[in-house]
C-alpha cells in the first residue's frame, strides 16, 4: 500500500507513524513537508520569542531523520501544487524540480495559515508573524536588533500569548483589536477581566480601534501602527490576527469545503465522497458535540487525534474522533484564560434559553499564602440545567479547572450533578468548594428542575 500524506506536523506525522508501527512493510508512507521541520510545536512558538524555551530544536517532537530511520519517506522542501483524486496523484515540487506521488490513500494535513487582512504594510521589515518555526526565527532575529516598542495586532490567543512575550523580552508592549475586550472567544464580562488583568501585568490596551496602516520609517522598517484614533509608535510587530485553514489544495481538487473553509470530513477524518482521502488537523471543521454542527476550531490536541484516528482507519481499524466541545486555555503571565463549551452570545444565537451566573473565588483556601483570585462563568439551559458552556479566568491554578466543566460538557451532567462530584480538596490547591463547584451550585438554584 502506497501512502502519501500532505504535511509533515501533527495529523501528518501521526498517522504516518501509526500507519507504520501497524502494517510496517505492508505500507509505503511518503510525506511532503514544505518546511525543513516535522513534528513540530507551534503553541510553543510564543515562550521561545519570549526567552523562556530554547530553540528551535527544543520545539521538535521528531526531527525528519528520526522519522526516516523509522521507515517513513520524508521529503522536506517538498510543497504539493497539485491534487488530482481521479488519478490519486499528488504533483509536488522539490529542489526546483516537479514530481508525481501516486497513492492509494491520500492524507491532508496542510494546516492553517494567518489572516491578512488588507491593511497596508503588513510586510514591511519589522513586521512578523510567528505561525511557523522559520517566521519565529525571523521575529528572533528582529529582536536582536534592540526594539523599545511593541505592538500587537489581534488579542486573541495568539495576540495574548505574543503580548506575554513582548513584555518578557522588556519590550514597552501595545495590544490592538477592533474587539471591545480581548479574547473575543469569551464572553465580554469574562473579556473586561483579561483586559484588566493585562493592564495591571503592564500591557498597553487598545480595544475597538481598527488598524488603517502600519507605516515604515525613514530606514524602510516599521515605524508605527496608525489606527482610527492616531498613531502608536512601533519598533517591532507582531502579528496574532488569527488564523484560516489552508485548503488551496483541497479547494482546487473539488473536495467537500463548509462554511469556514475547512474541509468536511467524516467522523473516521474521510473526506466526505471520497473513500481514499482523509483529512485533519487545522485544515479540516469539526462536530460540536453540544450542537451537533460543523465548526472551525483550529488546536493541537485535535489534530493529533486526527492522526491517529486516520492512521488506524487506513490500517484497516475502525476508530472515530468524537468531535469536541471547544476547550481551551492560555495564559497572560500569571493570569490564566480557560474556557469550554458555548459562550452567552454563541447560545443566543442558537435560540437557547440559557442561565448563566459569574462566581468569585480563590484558587486555594483563602487563608494559604498561595491563594490568587478566580472568576468561573457557567452557562446551563434554563430547562433541566445541563451544562452548555464555562469560562475562567484567574491566577495560577486557575486554568486547568476548566477540565472538569469540559468533562461535564462531554457528559451531559447538569449544574446539580457538577455540584455533587467527588473532586479533591487539600488548602494549598483549592477552597473546600472548588470554585468550579461553586458556580455550579449557584446556578442549579437558579434553573428548572
Amino acid at each position: 500500500m502506497q501512502v502519501v500524506v500532505i504535511g509533515g506536523d501533527a495529523v501528518g506525522m501521526t498517522a504516518a507513524s501509526q500507519l507504520k508501527r501497524t502494517m510496517r512493510d505492508a505500507v509505503q508512507v511518503t510525506v511532503l513537508q514544505e518546511q525543513e521541520w516535522t513534528s513540530y510545536s507551534a503553541c510553543g512558538i510564543p515562550y521561545w520569542i519570549a526567552g523562556e524555551v530554547s530553540g528551535p530544536e527544543a520545539l521538535v517532537a521528531r526531527s525528519p531523520a528520526a522519522h526516516r530511520v523509522n521507515g517513513i519517506d520524508v521529503r522536506t522542501g517538498h510543497r504539493a501544487t497539485r491534487i488530482d483524486p481521479e488519478a490519486r496523484v499528488v504533483t509536488a515540487v522539490g529542489s526546483g524540480a516537479e514530481q508525481e506521488f501516486a497513492y492509494d490513500h491520500l492524507v491532508i494535513g496542510t494546516g492553517a495559515t494567518p489572516r491578512r487582512p488588507p491593511i497596508p504594510g503588513l510586510d514591511l521589515p519589522g513586521v512578523y508573524r510567528v505561525q511557523t518555526l522559520d517566521e519565529a526565527k525571523a521575529a528572533i532575529a528582529g529582536l536582536a536588533q534592540d526594539p523599545r516598542r511593541a505592538v500587537v495586532l489581534g488579542a486573541g490567543y495568539i495576540g495574548v500569548e505574543m503580548a506575554e512575550a513582548g513584555i518578557s523580552r522588556g519590550l514597552d508592549t501595545t495590544v490592538v483589536d477592533v474587539a471591545a475586550e480581548p479574547m473575543a472567544s469569551l464572553d465580554p464580562d469574562m473579556g473586561c477581566l483579561v483586559r484588566e488583568g493585562m493592564i495591571a501585568r503592564g500591557a498597553h490596551l487598545r480595544m475597538g480601534q481598527v488598524v488603517r496602516e502600519v507605516v515604515a520609517g525613514p530606514d524602510g522598517r516599521v515605524r508605527a501602527v496608525v489606527t482610527d484614533e492616531g498613531e502608536i509608535p512601533a519598533d517591532i510587530v507582531f502579528l496574532g490576527l488569527g488564523v484560516k485553514p489552508r485548503t488551496e489544495l483541497a479547494r482546487a481538487a473539488g473536495l467537500p469545503l463548509g462554511e469556514a473553509g475547512g474541509i468536511r470530513t467524516d467522523d473516521r477524518q474521510r473526506v466526505l465522497g471520497y473513500a481514499d482521502v482523509w483529512a485533519g488537523g487545522d485544515c479540516v471543521e469539526v462536530t460540536d458535540r453540544l450542537t451537533g454542527r460543523f465548526r472551525y476550531l483550529p488546536l493541537g490536541t485535535h489534530a493529533n487525534k486526527h492522526g491517529r484516528v486516520i492512521g488506524s482507519n487506513i490500517a484497516g481499524g475502525d476508530m472515530a474522533f468524537p468531535g469536541v466541545v471547544g476547550t481551551a486555555v492560555t495564559r497572560f503571565q500569571d493570569l490564566e484564560i480557560a474556557r469550554t463549551g458555548l459562550t452567552e452570545a454563541e447560545g443566543a444565537g442558537l435560540d437557547l434559553d440559557l442561565v448563566s451566573v459569574v462566581v468569585h473565588s480563590t484558587t486555594a483556601a483563602g487563608y494559604m499564602p498561595e491563594a490568587a483570585p478566580i472568576a468561573v462563568k457557567m452557562i446551563a439551559e434554563r430547562d433541566g440545567g445541563r451544562v452548555l458552556g464555562a469560562q475562567i479566568v484567574g491566577g495560577r491554578g486557575a486554568g486547568l479547572r476548566i477540565d472538569t466543566a469540559a468533562v461535564a460538557l462531554w457528559s451531559g451532567l447538569t449544574a446539580a450533578d457538577v455540584a455533587q462530584l467527588d473532586l479533591a480538596y487539600a488548602p494549598p490547591l483549592s477552597p473546600v468548594w472548588d470554585p468550579v463547584q461553586q458556580a455550579a451550585r449557584v446556578l442549579s438554584s437558579r434553573v428548572a428542575s
